[in-house]
C-alpha cells in the first residue's frame, strides 16, 4: 500500500461511530488528505467537522468551494451540497440533483475523486442503509485506484457495503479496526 495522494471515505446509516473509529486510529502526522462524505440531511447546520475533531484529535474542515486540498486534513462535505474534487485538486461544492436521494452523495465524491487522482486514490466504504457509494468506488477501481469496503458483518447498516461487494471485487473487505490499521499503514508512503 504505497504512493497514494488522497483517501476519500462514504458512510451512511451508523457512519458517525464508524469514521470515529477509523480516522480516531490515524497515526499523528498522517499526512495524506481524508475526504468524507456521510449522509445529511439538507435542512440544517451540521457540526460533524466539530464533533470529529474533538473525538479523533486532528484537523477536520467542513469543505469550501474552491480550497486546495492540503496535507493531513480530513475535509467532510456539509449539507445540501455534492462534494467533488476538480482536476487542480481543488473541492467544489454543487447543487445537483440528488443521488440515490442524498446530497451529498458518496458516487459524486469517489467519481470525481477518481478521475483527478487515479491510481493514486484509495477508496473506502462504511455502513449505510441505501446503494449509494458502490457505483462510486467501481469506478475508482477502474480508474486504476484501491478499493476498501467494510465487512458486512461488522457494519451496523449492511445494505452499502453488500451493493458495493455486488458490483466489484474490492482489494480488502476489512473490519472498522482492520480498515484503520490500513490506513495508519499509509502514512508511511504518504506523499
Amino acid at each position: 500500500m504505497t504512493g497514494f495522494d488522497a483517501v476519500v471515505i462514504g458512510a451512511s446509516a451508523g457512519g458517525v461511530a464508524a469514521l470515529f473509529t477509523v480516522l480516531g486510529s490515524l497515526p499523528q502526522g498522517f499526512a495524506v488528505p481524508v475526504l468524507c462524505v456521510l449522509h445529511l440531511p439538507d435542512d440544517r447546520h451540521s457540526q460533524l467537522a466539530e464533533v470529529l475533531q474533538r473525538k479523533v484529535q486532528r484537523p477536520v474542515l467542513e469543505a469550501r468551494d474552491k480550497a486546495l486540498i492540503e496535507p493531513g486534513l480530513i475535509y467532510v462535505a456539509g449539507p445540501a451540497y455534492h462534494l467533488s474534487v476538480e482536476q487542480d485538486f481543488s473541492l467544489s461544492l454543487s447543487q445537483e440533483e440528488p443521488v440515490h436521494f442524498s446530497r451529498p452523495a458518496i458516487d459524486f465524491l469517489f467519481t470525481s475523486a477518481a478521475d483527478a487522482y487515479r491510481q493514486r486514490l484509495l477508496g473506502v466504504l462504511l455502513t449505510g442503509a441505501n446503494e449509494d457509494g458502490a457505483c462510486g468506488l467501481a469506478y475508482i477501481k477502474q480508474c486504476g485506484g484501491r478499493t476498501v469496503v467494510q465487512d458486512p458483518q461488522d457494519a451496523q447498516v449492511a445494505l452499502m457495503p453488500e451493493a458495493a461487494l455486488a458490483l466489484h471485487s474490492p482489494d480488502y473487505i476489512l473490519t472498522l479496526s482492520g480498515i484503520g490499521q490500513l490506513l495508519g499503514s499509509l502514512e508511511t508512503s504518504a506523499c
